[in-house]
């Protein structure tokens, strides 16, 4: 009999998306072959110091977080150090895609569009008109850092936009003002390691009452509508499919990632790249696997096989 492939399942953590990465880490579980496998679970607002010991007997992991210390890079360099392979990006692109910021610079480095933006930090005194004049009303303000739409707002009324950027600097330091596109909301996953796999491109259509897929719209069942394949023409999808694979490259991911656009006027527009997309009943990876021809499961075994292969 084939000896059991031990995985070290990280989820929960610290971050604001906590919730989030609990409820995939047991999706995760349930799903994973057991006859394949042997699993220990690990929380690592409160298992760091049992996952150092029980190190030596881990073959891989699966890091479900999201956010801060989870995300960014802090957990991948433990793992490093651990010597325990892992399926998602390493610290390098971990760090750098959880940073809306960061991922800026890239994405206009590399050709990559995406909408016109501003920072402001938490010591800041905010110009509003400067604002408006650059970036136009609506305005999109978020969070640098995180993930799940936590602290984001689009801002109509000029009035609005301080206490927008307030309640993003609840979250970080430093909030992002974006450029609003009007458009047609897509996802675009990738897949491998040297030889990437787009997989079907994903239609977002959140509810009338929601101004934007946030997190009530991302995790209330029946809230959004995600069309798979998106209703969009040929070009489009392969032109978002390559996008998603230059935004992975560019970010220095690995194993995974999923890359969110808009498109407007026939032009795309990238918004931001995850590196460990959400895994919960109501997650966008999933679907897209599963039009693939990839169930839950076999979702699973890939993602553990490219940790394996990165070593």
């Amino acid at each position: 009999m084939e000896k059991k492939i031990t995985v070290a399942l990280l989820s929960g953590g610290t971050s604001s998306e906590r919730d989030v990465s609990l409820s995939g880490g047991d999706q995760v579980y349930q799903a994973i072959d057991k006859n394949k496998y042997t699993v220990f679970r690990y929380d690592p607002k409160t298992d760091i110091a049992q996952l150092v010991v029980d190190a030596s007997k881990i073959d891989v992991a699966l890091v479900i977080l999201h956010g801060i210390h989870g995300e960014d890079g802090t957990v991948q360099g433990l793992l490093d150090l651990l010597n325990i392979p892992y399926q998602c990006s390493g610290t390098l692109g971990s760090s750098v895609a959880i940073s809306k910021l960061a991922s800026k610079y890239i994405y206009a480095q590399c050709g990559i569009p995406s909408p016109a933006y501003m920072i402001s930090h938490k010591k800041d005194v905010i110009d509003v008109d400067t604002c408006i004049r650059r970036l136009r009303l609506p305005i999109v303000v978020k969070p640098v850092n995180g993930g799940s739409s936590i602290g984001m707002s689009i801002v109509h009324l000029k009035n609005n936009l301080i206490r927008a950027v307030d309640k993003a600097l609840e979250y970080d330091d430093t909030v992002l003002l974006e450029e609003y596109i009007k458009g047609t909301e897509i996802t675009g996953a990738v897949i491998g390691n040297q030889n990437l796999i787009a997989l079907p491109i994903i239609e977002i259509v959140p509810s009338e009452k929601y101004d934007f897929f946030d997190y009530q719209a991302k995790y209330t069942a029946g809230e959004t509508k995600e069309i798979c394949p998106a209703r969009i023409s040929e070009r489009l999808t392969k032109s978002a499919g390559e996008l998603a694979k230059k935004s992975h490259r560019a970010l220095f991911c690995k194993g995974y990632s999923r890359t969110d656009m808009i498109i407007r006027d026939e032009e795309i527009y990238v918004l931001e790249t995850n590196t460990i997309p959400g895994m919960t009943e109501s997650s966008l990876l999933p679907l897209a696997a599963e039009k693939a021809g990839m169930n839950f499961s076999q979702l699973v075994d890939r993602l553990i096989e490219l940790g394996l292969e990165k070593y």
